[in-house]
């Protein structure tokens, strides 16, 4: 008995019921290992070592058991684990066998249809020849059977969807090392509609396949070395997400008794960075930040994002690097980047012309790849600027949108971002708004639901304390371990994920209101110009509701959530958005935008202006900043410098101003 007629054996006993659904659907028939090794060892080996000519049979006996013309797929799945293979680890040895690696897809080209089988005709006698066609290059008949040579006319073919990925080995699988690369060719059944959106960039695969060689040209000569690619004979989504971790009953018990403690707020904390000292506040924001609130989609189809974005910045070495790496480290689709050494296209996407395979690819960056996950980006200004405007849409509607070449493409980024900034001199300024301190466009500025600035400032018992700890942590590194074990803690966000709706209690969403209100109307009763809270701070004080109360596996936002989501609002709004000329609180501080005090002064100065170029056209500035002077305006060079920039005046001649 030969292979095929096993096979078909085979599929009549184990998969007659599946065979004949999978011929009125897609023409693929997925076949458990598992089941085959059991029916036969032999065979099921063979598949393994020699997997083409045992699929080429496969497919031939289940189109015979089905009784058709068509061409039918058999699709394996469930190898061995011995089966399973870095693809840093892939070798010559590996070659034309059947394996199975783990992947994100960095890149895809479009779904195009190749030529699998062609027919030519032979111009004296007119027979056809079939060629099955397995290269890149159109193979043609060396000879026909009437004895002629040379050119035949291909006069029919028949063609298969063909799809390539350029697969890269998942962050969880490499830590400090460059991570391997292969490209996965997908045929037929696996470039449909759903698997291509399956596939897409940003995508965590287990692809199961054939190790090829690929060889290489240099100036349009073969040479000895070759490349290798995966011909996948099965893919399935495996996203490392929250909701793809497995968590076992004992663990749900322990879940839920750690979220019903009446101090789990203080284990979070705890279990962030306990080797940094102190930082409560910015703890308990990224305690919150790891759960997320909800996402809503509004009748109109408008999404209001749930993730919550959080911007340290502050005074250096006191951790904030530490900070980020940790929080990172925490969730499944994590990654930590550094500003200085990432682009636009690095953190969003890109086109990139591929000479190998040809055509377009879209490369995914860090927010797709993270897409369900967190990113921390350190020393976030000093990325490029034009870098930090590619994120002002991932970090408002969570997409990417692409137009290049002949990609149009809109990729999901529904990614937390943790980003940490130093100031420009060093040291932070807690008397200059941070929009002067930091480079980062006033518009980014605004996306981040809280800020923070890490101070670093000398005193005495609170310094004890912290070399105390830092020797402790040194000597009994016990004492720093994390409240909640890191494993159990990345279960427990998985589980509070799995909250997709919540509700506001009255007495939430009465205190939340009052807040608003209360600030935006803080000085309305007064002269000043300032905006104290905007629409953007009452949404991210709702989504910082909601994390507090997905902490406790709770679906109803409580008065205790408010107070939470409050309190960490004004820390950040004290730290960041204090106005200590006017001893008011002013969003534009927060933001970067310009301060009311400083609008004010501008104002001021516009008018002197404009009031002494009624006795002369052009005003010397002497005798403009002698004037405010008068009238108690006091760092007149800067307002005059950012007015020149802002093109509000213009200097007609050296020493004289005039207003535009």
């Amino acid at each position: 008995m030969d292979n095929q007629e096993k096979l078909e054996k085979f599929i009549r006993e184990y998969y007659y019921p599946e065979l004949v659904k999978a011929l009125k659907e897609e023409k693929a028939l997925f076949v458990d290992f598992s089941i085959l090794d059991r029916f036969d060892p032999i065979l099921a080996d063979e598949l393994l070592h020699t997997p083409e000519p045992v699929l080429k049979a496969f497919n031939a006996a289940a189109a015979a058991v089905g009784d058709t013309e068509e061409r039918m797929n058999v699709r394996i799945f469930n190898l061995p684990e011995s089966r399973h293979l870095r693809i840093r680890n892939l070798r010559a040895i590996h070659l034309n066998q059947l394996w199975s690696i783990s992947t994100t897809i960095r890149g895809a080209t479009e779904v195009t249809p190749q030529i699998y089988e062609a027919v030519f005709e032979c111009p004296d006698c007119k027979a056809r020849i079939t060629v099955h066609q397995d290269s890149k290059l159109l193979q043609k008949p060396a000879v026909c059977e009437c004895g002629r040579r040379g050119d035949f006319a291909l006069v029919d073919k028949k063609m298969i969807d063909v799809r390539r990925l350029k697969a890269q080995e998942p962050f969880e699988i490499t830590s400090g090392e460059q991570p391997g690369e292969i490209i996965v060719v997908l045929k037929e059944d696996l470039t449909t509609p759903r698997m291509q959106k399956k596939t897409d960039p940003g995508s965590n695969l287990n692809v199961i396949g054939i190790i090829k060689e690929v060889p290489k040209h240099s100036k349009g000569k073969l040479t000895v070395h070759m490349d290798m690619l995966m011909e996948a004979n099965h893919v399935e989504t495996s996203q490392v997400e929250f909701e793809e971790l497995e968590i076992s009953p004992e663990e749900e018990e322990q879940i839920k008794q750690l979220a019903a403690s009446s101090d789990i707020y203080d284990k979070l904390r705890a279990s962030i960075a306990p080797g940094i000292f102190g930082f409560d506040d910015i703890k308990d924001a990224v305690a919150l930040q790891l759960f997320g609130g909800i996402a809503h989609v509004l009748p109109d189809g408008s999404r209001i994002r749930g993730n919550i974005h959080v911007l340290l910045t502050g005074d250096p070495g006191v951790g904030k690097t530490m900070m980020l790496k940790l929080a990172s480290s925490i969730v499944p689709r994590g990654r930590y980047v550094s500003g200085s050494g990432v682009s636009g296209a690095g953190l969003t996407a890109t086109v990139v012309k591929n000479e190998e395979l040809g055509g377009w690819m879209l490369e995914a960056g860090a927010l797709i790849l993270c897409n369900k996950g967190m990113i921390s980006i350190d020393e976030f200004d000093k990325m490029n600027r034009d870098d930090q405007i590619a994120m002002h849409e991932a970090t408002s509607v969570e997409t990417v949108s692409i137009a290049k070449a002949s990609i149009v493409a809109t990729l999901p980024a529904q990614t937390a971002v943790l980003a940490g900034a130093n100031p420009k001199f060093g040291r932070f300024d807690p008397y200059t708004s941070i929009g002067e301190q930091i480079q980062i466009p006033e518009t980014l500025l605004s996306r981040f639901d809280l800020k923070f600035a890490l101070r670093d400032r000398p005193n005495k018992s609170i310094d004890e304390q912290l070399a105390s700890h830092i020797v402790s942590s040194r000597t009994t590194p016990e004492v720093i371990t994390p409240s909640i074990d890191v494993a159990l803690l990345r279960k427990y966000i998985a589980y509070a994920k799995k909250i997709e709706k919540m509700q506001l209690s009255k007495e939430a969403a009465e205190m939340l209101k009052n807040f608003y209100i209360d600030m935006r109307n803080k000085y309305a009763s007064t002269e000043s110009t300032a905006v104290s809270i905007t629409l953007r701070q009452y949404e991210a004080l709702i989504r910082l509701a909601e994390a507090s109360a997905k902490i406790r596996l709770d679906t109803t936002v409580r008065k205790e959530d408010a107070e939470r989501s409050i309190r960490l609002m004004m820390a950040s709004l004290t730290q960041l958005g204090y106005d200590m000329e006017t001893e008011t609180f002013d969003v534009d501080r927060l933001e970067g935008g310009v301060t009311a005090s400083k609008r004010t002064k501008l104002m001021r100065v516009l008018k002197i202006l404009e009031d002494l170029q009624k006795e002369s056209k052009e005003v010397a500035i002497d005798d403009l900043k002698a004037e405010a002077e008068n009238q108690g305006i006091d760092n007149i060079d800067e307002i005059i410098d950012r007015l020149l920039r802002d093109g509000m005046i213009h200097e007609p001649r050296p020493g004289y101003l005039r207003k535009i």
